[in-house]
């Protein structure tokens, strides 16, 4: 049985541009991020508070995927929806599967041919000559915790839970939300994780990162109207304010050592280093009072969303696992070409500029080919 008030919400629910577009910056950004000694990597949302593209991401898919198979259980029934959502995962593990194989080929054969012995500790591929079958093992289960593929294996354990979550919270919304704070709260306390391969854990920790999907979910289905309220209190958006300027101030001080020296110690302290692992509750608050903002200051029909300067964002959000996957491959090469090229800051920008259309070539290319794929279907149904 689903709440009332929950299948009013779905059944109302129209397209909002606003997430195409922020999953359309997260890509972006998680592309440029995975690129280090890049100078325009400086312009990303990490450097400017305590959260950045990966909350970005992980709430975004939240709530697109709250919308989607929320509105295809009230249309078809929960079992449908649970083994499209299965359907879902393993698509997500074949893309993981492809990328994981291509990457460990890929980093290994540059290394030896370039004689860059460092690129085989960098990405944790250590052992690939020795031992290719251990690796290609705990690859395939998840375990072996490659940079770059870290967020992807954290959106298939999120969508492999999703039906149980989807379940609950399509009957009791807030207490579903409670249980997933819970959840955070123990794992941060008694330290739970998931352990990877050759040692160490999980770079996100999926008992803490659920938390976001959650809220993402939360507001998809409900949350976002039963807030809406506290939009309109003007005391809320000044301290959501001032916490987003005093952030800024903090990461910005951690990262240039001469401000870093004119900023109390006290106040550096509970912030340094910043919690990403466990999603510090201070990186979760950043994330939503920055989205508080966003929402109050740009409606889901802002004309915006539909100027030409935009469209590339907009298409890498609606294609998000295609750009995803195309900007992990590419900012490899990126990182590749910087090291054994010039690392001009002429080169930082060019390399990031190709990445950035390659991945939206990429995005159009999908959206394009899904689209004849339904004049076919239609036209044999004619």
């Amino acid at each position: 049985m689903i709440n009332p008030t929950t299948k009013a919400n779905l059944a109302a629910h129209g397209h909002d541009h606003r997430l195409d577009f922020a999953r359309g910056i997260a890509n972006w950004f998680i592309f440029l991020d995975h690129i280090p000694d890049n100078v325009v990597n400086l312009l990303t949302l990490r450097n400017f508070g305590f959260s950045g593209a990966a909350e970005l991401f992980v709430f975004t898919t939240g709530y697109a995927a709250a919308v989607v198979y929320g509105r295809m259980t009230l249309e078809r029934g929960f079992l449908v929806t649970a083994t499209r959502i299965i359907k879902r995962v393993w698509q997500l593990y074949a893309a993981y599967v492809v990328l994981f194989v291509v990457y460990i080929s890929t980093v290994g054969n540059m290394a030896a041919q370039y004689a860059i012995a460092d690129l085989i500790d960098e990405y944790n591929i250590a052992g690939i000559v020795d031992q290719p079958d251990r690796i290609l093992m705990h690859g395939l289960t998840l375990q072996s915790q490659l940079p770059h593929l870290d967020a992807l294996q954290l959106f298939i354990a999120l969508m492999a839970f999703f039906p149980l979550a989807l379940a609950s919270l399509l009957r009791w919304p807030n207490l579903t939300l409670i249980g997933s704070f819970a959840l955070y709260l123990a794992a941060r306390t008694f330290d739970w994780s998931v352990s990877s391969f050759p040692d160490g854990r999980w770079y996100f920790n999926p008992f803490c990162w659920q938390l976001m999907f959650v809220l993402g979910a939360w507001f998809a289905l409900g949350g976002a109207k039963s807030t809406r309220s506290i939009q309109h209190w003007p005391m809320l958006r000044i301290a959501a304010l001032a916490f987003l300027l005093f952030a800024m101030l903090v990461t910005v001080a951690g990262q240039v050592p001469w401000l870093g020296k004119l900023v109390p110690d006290f106040l550096l302290f509970p912030f340094t280093p910043n919690d990403r692992e466990n999603l510090a509750p201070y990186r979760v608050v950043h994330f939503l009072l920055l989205a508080f903002l966003f929402a109050r200051l740009v409606p889901p029909d802002w004309p915006g969303f539909h100027w030409k300067l935009l469209q590339p964002i907009v298409k890498c959000g609606e294609e998000t696992l295609a750009a995803f996957c195309a900007g992990v491959f590419l900012s490899f090469f990126g990182h590749f070409v910087l090291i054994t090229g010039p690392n001009s800051l002429a080169m930082q920008v060019l390399v990031s500029t190709a990445g950035i259309a390659m991945m939206t070539a990429v995005a159009y290319y999908v959206s394009w080919s899904k689209r004849q794929d339904h004049k076919s279907a239609l036209g044999a149904h004619a």
